[in-house]
């Protein structure tokens, strides 16, 4: 990249795409600096906790909400994420790079520009939490303390997939706060759900890092139980999963249009299941695709019965 009439390595170059050989290194990977930090962030895996937000938003204002509060939670989502996966990056930067999987992570973005980038999406977080109502304010520093919490769970435990469960299940009972100013019962099912579909297909997810978390001595499930009966517990995860949907949609008062999408959401998981006793090679697209397809239709399902 030119930048003309600077030095070809200023503080500030120096600072969002680091040393010259960094900024050759980043080049040789194929990515625009936009593109190497969206890689980075797994911006692409917003879809899977993002709809579970705009959801429990929409049956909380029982149909569309203002703007502002829409504008403010999709802020919100898109820097707690955004933080959450940098301070993520940060903590395994080292872990990472010895992991053949993930070897390359260090090369989409200079260390020092996460930190920075990470310092602004606190802050753009916290700021927004604190303009939509006095609990979100209050809570934000919380929210922001358990997902970041996740990042570090490996280190001592074995139910990390619990917690980054946890984690997502966040945004519907944020976005559930900054509409109605209070807790209910609807999000905390709808939450239970979410920790249970996320742990399911990360355990799935974490057999690719079996022998490698072994070697470390990293703290997984996988590592504990073995793939086999960690691929059972999946299963029992999203049953789970399924049986909170349910219970979610009784809670919440949604009709029947609402229930009629469940069995779609019953075959992408029976589908992401089956993908894995195949071909551990396609664990990657029954991730995408079929948790893509879960969160897609569990949205437009709420939308439909809500707007409708």
């Amino acid at each position: 990249m030119v930048w003309t009439g600077l030095p070809a390595t200023t503080s500030w170059q120096r600072v969002f795409f680091g040393t010259k050989t960094s900024c050759e290194n980043m080049r040789a990977f194929g990515a625009r600096p936009i593109g190497r930090f969206l890689r980075l962030i797994r911006f692409s895996h917003t879809i899977f906790a993002l709809p579970f937000a705009f959801a429990a938003l929409i049956v909380a204002a029982n149909g569309w909400p203002s703007r502002r509060i829409l504008l403010l939670v999709i802020v919100c989502m898109v820097f707690a994420r955004t933080a959450a996966m940098l301070f993520n990056r940060l903590v395994d930067w080292s872990l990472d790079q010895r992991n053949p999987r993930t070897a390359s992570r260090h090369l989409l973005v200079p260390k020092l520009s996460a930190v920075v980038l990470l310092i602004l999406s606190c802050a753009g977080f916290l700021l927004a939490a604190c303009a939509i109502n006095r609990l979100t304010c209050i809570l934000a520093p919380v929210a922001l303390a358990l997902i970041f919490f996740y990042s570090v769970t490996k280190r001592f435990t074995s139910a990390t997939h619990f917690f980054l469960g946890l984690a997502l299940a966040i945004a519907p009972v944020g976005a559930w706060i900054a509409q109605t100013g209070h807790l209910d019962i609807a999000p905390i099912v709808l939450a239970a759900g979410v920790i249970c579909w996320v742990a399911g297909f990360d355990l799935i997810y974490a057999t690719q890092d079996y022998d490698f978390d072994r070697r470390e001595g990293i703290r997984s499930l996988v590592v504990k139980l073995g793939i086999t009966r960690s691929l059972r517990l999946a299963q029992l995860l999203h049953l789970l999963t399924f049986v909170a949907l349910i219970a979610f949609g009784f809670v919440a008062k949604l009709g029947a249009l609402y229930y009629w999408s469940l069995p779609l959401i019953a075959a992408a998981l029976v589908y992401e299941h089956r993908t894995e006793k195949r071909d551990l090679a396609g664990i990657n697209r029954a991730f995408f695709q079929s948790n893509a397809f879960v969160s897609a239709v569990f949205l437009l399902a709420v939308c439909v019965d809500r707007l409708t």
